[in-house]
């Protein structure tokens, strides 16, 4: 039975793709699940994207994560990368930026338009097309260069401090400088720029 598979291998607040299931057909997957939503046991996240009925400790709905919603369908799955955190949010999840970002924004090779907005569970999502296909390989340099093609417009920090947080971010993310080269071209001028004051010009030597 379709619930019994995905009670043993999704958690509460896990989403679950309707793709990924098993089944005769997609359209028996579909209607299977559109009889367990409508039994209360599912909840539609989105379409095509579920998630189990659960109560809080508190006794309230449960809710999926957003965070998981995106890490699985915009970020990395099943060991294969393909999208990235971009915008604000990677600024302040470095040090860059106190600021909170107002929607999550990601660079996914499921884009499908140059940019587009989705709303999921109340939160806005922006999803970029990336300048080339996303990959495990290349990943660390495209964020890189994401990050220094917005830094100066986003961060609070300069100075040597900015560096620091710069080279930080080199160390953790492993970017690997091959890449960046190889894609620095297909970004605007700004982040020959930005990766000047950020003390790494010699990088690209």
């Amino acid at each position: 039975m379709l619930y019994d598979y995905i009670i043993t291998n999704y958690q509460k607040d896990e989403p679950i793709f309707l793709a990924e299931l098993p089944g005769k057909s997609r359209e028996s997957v579909r209607q299977e699940m559109k009889k367990l939503t409508d039994e209360g046991k599912l909840e539609r996240l989105y379409n095509g994207v579920y998630y189990r009925s659960y109560k809080t400790i508190l006794g309230t709905k449960g809710k999926v994560s957003v965070d998981k919603f995106i890490q699985k369908r915009y970020l990395e799955a099943n060991g294969e990368i393909f999208g990235y955190i971009t915008g604000i949010q990677l600024a302040n999840m470095y040090g860059f930026t106190t600021q909170n970002p107002s929607c999550y924004e990601v660079c996914s090779n499921e884009a499908s338009t140059k940019q587009r907005k989705v709303d999921v569970d109340g939160r806005q999502i922006i999803v970029y097309k990336p300048v080339v296909e996303i990959s495990k390989e290349n990943k660390g340099a495209l964020q890189f260069l994401d990050l220094m093609s917005t830094i100066d417009r986003y961060s609070e920090v300069s100075g040597d401090e900015f560096t620091v947080k710069i080279k930080n971010f080199i160390s953790i993310v492993g970017v690997d400088f091959g890449q960046v080269k190889k894609y620095l071209s297909l970004f605007s001028d700004r982040v020959y720029r930005n990766i000047y004051q950020g003390g790494l010009m010699n990088e690209l030597v």
